[in-house]
């Protein structure tokens, strides 16, 4: 069975360093999701709905140093507008997740997105205000308690908060 593991950064740097250290651990860039707050005004980002490493790739390419190199390997990465939320950047799973939440103008679109996903509706409301306030939510999705483990600790050496998993149900 299927688990994310998810947590919070707090800054840019912790989150980048806990993506590649995702990474260099092996896990596909398809099973890693990050989602913050476009805090930075940039506008150059590309609206990436695919989920194919070279076109997510190419977009993090082109979305540029507000990035850092490290997200831009991240599958699907681009900007989303959120009604009522605002702009936030996201990759991977998430982000076809958020890309129907703000097709259809859902308001409380992250944690509508963050439940689908398997996250736990209560955690999904701390995350979805931590994300608001200006963290990052890191989820890598695993397919054994080894994977798991793994990513905990890297979760753990990098400082994060609020870390925790949940089985994912599967879907047909």
């Amino acid at each position: 069975m299927k688990t994310a593991i998810y947590c919070i950064a707090t800054n840019r740097v912790q989150a980048e360093n806990i993506v590649d250290n995702l990474k260099l651990s092996g896990f596909p860039s398809g099973d890693i999701s990050v989602l913050f707050p476009d805090q930075t005004g940039t506008r150059d980002f590309a609206h990436e709905q695919n989920t194919k490493l070279p076109e997510g790739a190419a977009a993090g390419g082109a979305a540029g140093m507000g990035v850092g190199a490290i997200l831009g390997w991240l599958t699907g990465i681009g900007t989303l507008a959120i009604p009522g939320v605002g702009p936030f950047i996201a990759a991977g799973p998430i982000m076809a997740a958020l890309s129907g939440a703000a097709l259809v103008g859902a308001a409380g679109g992250i944690i509508g997105a963050m439940v689908g996903l398997g996250i736990p509706e209560y955690e999904a409301k701390l995350y979805d205000g931590k994300i608001r306030g200006g963290n990052i939510l890191i989820s890598v999705h695993s397919d054994n308690s080894s994977q798991e483990s793994i990513a905990k600790d890297i979760y753990k050496k990098a400082g994060a908060e609020d870390i925790n998993s949940t089985s994912e149900a599967s879907v047909t």
